[in-house]
């Protein structure tokens, strides 16, 4: 059977590292994944060969140790681990994201310091915006950041750090007003500090705690934290960039990779889900034959593989504009929009085709049924990505009268 959401124009070696990864997905992560969700395990098995793939570099430049390949390449080996496991791709985006905020906009320090051993996955990412009394709206954050001699002291307490136990280097980002009038717009007082740690929880370092994991409905394995900081210091050299206030702007281009990143764990998990759907239909009979065969159960299939075709064609589509060096705000903002929404649909059809037995642990399709609501959330809620495509569309078409 030909494969949906094929890629036109890959390169050779674009081809061989999906094909690498898709058969690292279907004999090391497919076969444990549903076992390891439901006892909640951290997959350190899949990570350390993940590590070994040279993923945890893929996007790092050759010159720090990486394999300095695009975000398109990216996003299409993250469809594919999300195909497998959405935990595991979540594992990663973290890292990512802070990787590409170090090579955006870290000073050479920074990038010579920590890349390297990102590349190799000695040093795994995390990094921290939401607070317990906020979410979208990150012009609300509270934790503050205060100069202290060549050091500065950070307090506050954030929330939702993915890979928050077992990263070793967080990016955070707090308020710093000094140097800042009174009256600057709050997104142009925020920095991002570069937190290094210890992995595991509990009191990591002198103040710092990870209190411990967030017992969650889905999206189990990988570790999601609180971090709480109370007059914790941190060296004036572990501001990224090495320039307080522009901590905002750079929290936002690592959410709007992320956002790509996001569409394609939608994708790869709406794959999966058709997988089941049209498998278990070709084997589950009613009325003298299989189910696949009722038109009823033939319309659900094709509305789920239109909807894993177009939601994959607007991920590419976003992230080859970013590559490009294009603005892609609008474009990812969509993808991610469409990709989790029909990612929800998609895996609700395959639970529906599936009957009572979708309802039953034994069966994979109840794992993603749990886990596909979480990409309504992440990298912004569908409300947040709607404000965003209606204000970059009214730039483009804005009215001359």
């Amino acid at each position: 059977m030909a494969r949906l959401a094929q890629t036109a124009g890959l390169t050779d070696i674009q081809q061989e590292i999906l094909s690498t990864v898709r058969d690292f997905v279907d004999k090391e992560i497919i076969p444990v994944a549903t076992e390891l969700e439901h006892r909640d395990e951290y997959p350190q098995a899949i990570v350390d060969g993940l590590k070994e793939l040279g993923l945890f570099g893929l996007m790092i430049p050759e010159e720090y140790g990486g394999l300095g390949e695009s975000l398109l390449t990216y996003a299409l080996c993250v469809e594919e681990i999300a195909r497998g496991w959405m935990s595991v791709s979540g594992i990663i985006n973290t890292h990512f994201i802070v990787a590409y905020m170090l090579k955006q906009h870290g000073t050479q320090e920074q990038k010579d310091h920590f890349l390297p051993r990102m590349a190799a996955g000695d040093i795994r990412g995390a990094f921290s915006m939401s607070e317990p009394g906020l979410g979208s709206d990150v012009s609300a954050i509270t934790s503050k950041a205060v100069q202290d001699g060549d050091e500065y002291v950070l307090n506050g307490q954030k929330m939702w750090l993915t890979n928050g136990g077992t990263s070793s280097l967080v990016a955070v980002l707090v308020r710093s007003d000094e140097g800042h009038p009174e009256g600057t717009a709050p997104h142009k007082s925020m920095t991002t500090f570069l937190v290094e740690k210890e992995p595991g929880f509990g009191d990591i370092r002198p103040g710092l705690t990870i209190p411990g994991k967030i017992d969650k409905m889905g999206y189990k394995g990988v570790d999601t934290t609180e971090l709480i900081m109370d007059g914790l210091r941190i060296p004036a050299d572990r501001v990224l960039g090495g320039v307080t206030g522009r901590g905002f702007y750079q929290m936002m281009d690592g959410v709007e990779v992320g956002r790509v990143n996001v569409a394609a764990r939608g994708c790869g998990v709406a794959q999966r889900a058709f997988e089941l759907g049209v498998q278990y239909a070709q084997q589950r009979h009613t009325f003298g034959k299989p189910i696949a065969q009722h038109q009823a159960i033939q319309f659900k299939l094709a509305e789920m593989a239109t909807k894993v075709e177009a939601a994959h064609a607007m991920m590419v589509n976003a992230a080859r504009k970013k590559d490009s060096g294009e603005r892609n705000d609008l474009e990812a903002g969509m993808a991610k929009y469409l990709a989790s929404e029909y990612c929800k649909e998609v895996v609700e059809d395959a639970f529906r085709i599936h009957g009572g037995y979708g309802f039953s642990k034994e069966y994979e399709i109840e794992r993603l049924y749990r886990e596909a609501p979480m990409l309504l959330i992440g990298e912004g809620t569908a409300e947040i990505q709607k404000m965003i495509i209606g204000r970059r569309l009214l730039e483009e078409y804005r009215f001359q009268g």
